[in-house]
């Protein structure tokens, strides 16, 4: 079927009836977006190629988190191109293998893949370095230099931006500034209710106002929402526990392993210090919050169950959708800090009048062109088309999608304003946390080596022995640090640190 053809079929299926001679990527309306924005990767430029009689496989997430926005600018991509192009939805759990194996047995199964950013360790050998004239484009030229860090790998870009992820704290704003509850703390504590400084500070607060009805419903409410479930990312709520205590300001060379030893750091007293804390909020968690997966979270926080949690963007763009019945009684903030950090140099507590803070540049959502792909010149301009401006600024008013800022113009509160109806005060709180992230001191990034999956299943797993009370914190961690040992002995000293020296990079520049 010819591009136009095509784009015929389609029309009259959708039952939209254009004016003849109006060009397709003119009605912007039925694609989704108020207006292009003019540019290589506009629907201008792209509704210029013709792709007819070609066809472009991509593997992306399951349904709705990246999926559903793959799905759809696949589909916007194939009627202005004349392409053929294949979606394939993957769990997360099975996602990594269904891009790794054909990887290891030469197959070019799909030519653009998105993926967690943090297996670039393990994918970096198999993708295509992105062409000068995508990097030099508007849209790439405006991301942040945290998220071009990200994309990064041995002084090549090989993760093609489309996402910007971070964890950070979002909390009921209207309950912090409501006096009756601002008095019960009070009386409870000794103490006036503050943003939580600390993670001490957080798990006291939640534990306050913990199954007490707080919003007057007539239902209990509860004081944390976090994401609890072992093999559901709850590593990376972990680790924003434990970075504050555990990312000495002052001691460079690594997080997660001691760079030149690669002695595994992850049963330090700062991780310890993290876990109990993880544990020890379990007791402010709903029914059911200690089994909390990502989906969980969202819903929590976002449907009004909780006074806060943090992770990743979805939870507060949840809680601002526009049917949302706690729209703008929100706030976001930095992730919380610790007044006692682990100095491994000398091997003791340093104390902070001002709680350090490391703020976690979490793995997310990235893309990529495989290099075994014989379709590199349309992967590319797929992947130009779907983090196009206009689509990006679309995207990233829909909670469930998961695309989160990554551009310096997505840290503009006038923008969640005009185009999003938010407060001013939220959209301040709000954009003035994800800057506090993006340009923090002290960052925190994910892990990216060969066998990642291995180093964070293991950890999951010794965290979920802590969480059961099957060890304690030390205990559970000790068996973690043993494992890894195990897991660099197996992969190869030399190769994992030659790979950690790139996220070292990131953390110490």
């Amino acid at each position: 079927m010819t591009k136009t053809t095509l784009r015929g079929a389609l029309l009259a299926t959708s039952g939209l009836m254009l004016t003849a001679g109006i060009a397709a990527a003119q009605d912007y309306g039925r694609f989704g977006i108020k207006e292009d924005v003019p540019g290589a990767c506009s629907y201008a430029s792209i509704d210029a190629k013709d792709y007819a009689g070609r066809t472009l496989n991509i593997i992306t997430h399951a349904i709705p988190v990246i999926g559903e926005p793959t799905a759809l600018h696949a589909q916007q991509f194939q009627e202005l191109t004349g392409a053929t192009v294949n979606v394939v939805h993957v769990p997360f759990g099975d996602l990594f293998q269904r891009i790794m194996i054909p990887f290891q047995t030469g197959q070019a199964a799909y030519d653009v893949l998105f993926y967690a950013s943090l297996w670039l360790g393990d994918f970096h050998n198999y993708l295509a370095e992105v062409p000068a004239e995508y990097q030099q484009t508007s849209g790439m030229e405006s991301v942040t230099a945290t998220y071009k860090g990200v994309a990064g790998w041995a002084g090549k870009m090989l993760n093609y931006t489309m996402d910007g992820d971070r964890h950070y704290l979002k909390y009921r704003a209207d309950v912090f500034e409501n006096p009756a509850m601002q008095a019960l703390f009070k009386e409870k504590t000794g103490r006036d209710l503050t943003v939580p400084a600390t993670w001490e500070e957080y798990n006291e607060v939640a534990a306050v106002f913990n199954n007490t009805d707080w919003d007057g419903d007539g239902a209990p409410n509860f004081g944390t929402a976090e994401v609890t479930k072992r093999d559901d990312l709850m590593f990376s709520a972990f680790i924003s526990r434990v970075a504050p205590y555990a990312k000495h300001p002052g001691v460079k060379g690594g997080f997660f392993f001691d760079l030149e030893s690669m002695e595994p750091l992850v049963n330090t007293p700062g991780w310890v210090r993290g876990l109990e804390l993880f544990v020890d909020a379990q007791k402010s968690m709903p029914p059911g919050g200690t089994s909390f997966g990502l989906g969980d979270e969202i819903f929590s926080f976002g449907g009004g169950q909780t006074l806060m949690s943090y992770s990743w963007d979805d939870a507060f763009i949840q809680a601002m959708q526009s049917d949302s019945l706690i729209r703008n009684k929100v706030a976001a903030a930095p992730l919380p800090g610790a007044r006692e950090v682990w100095n491994r140099t000398t091997g003791q507590w340093d104390k902070f009048d001002t709680p350090n803070t490391a703020p976690y540049v979490t793995w997310g959502w990235s893309s990529a062109v495989a290099s075994g792909s014989q379709n590199q010149d349309m992967a590319f301009d797929f992947l130009c088309f779907f983090s196009n401006e206009a689509n990006t600024l679309s995207d990233l008013q829909v909670g469930r999608f998961g695309v989160n800022p990554y551009r310096e113009a997505h840290f503009d509160p006038a923008f969640y304003q005009s185009q999003l109806g938010w407060d001013a005060k939220v959209a301040q709180s709000y954009t003035d946390t994800l800057k506090a992230v993006d340009g923090g001191k002290n960052q925190v990034f994910d892990l990216r080596v060969p066998g990642v999956g291995e180093f964070m299943s293991s950890l999951a797993a010794g965290v979920a022995r802590a969480q059961s009370g099957e060890a304690t914190a030390q205990e559970a961690l000790d068996g973690v640090a043993a494992e890894w040992k195990a897991i660099v002995d197996r992969i190869g000293p030399d190769r994992v640190r030659e790979a950690y020296a790139n996220v070292v990079a990131l953390e110490d520049r």
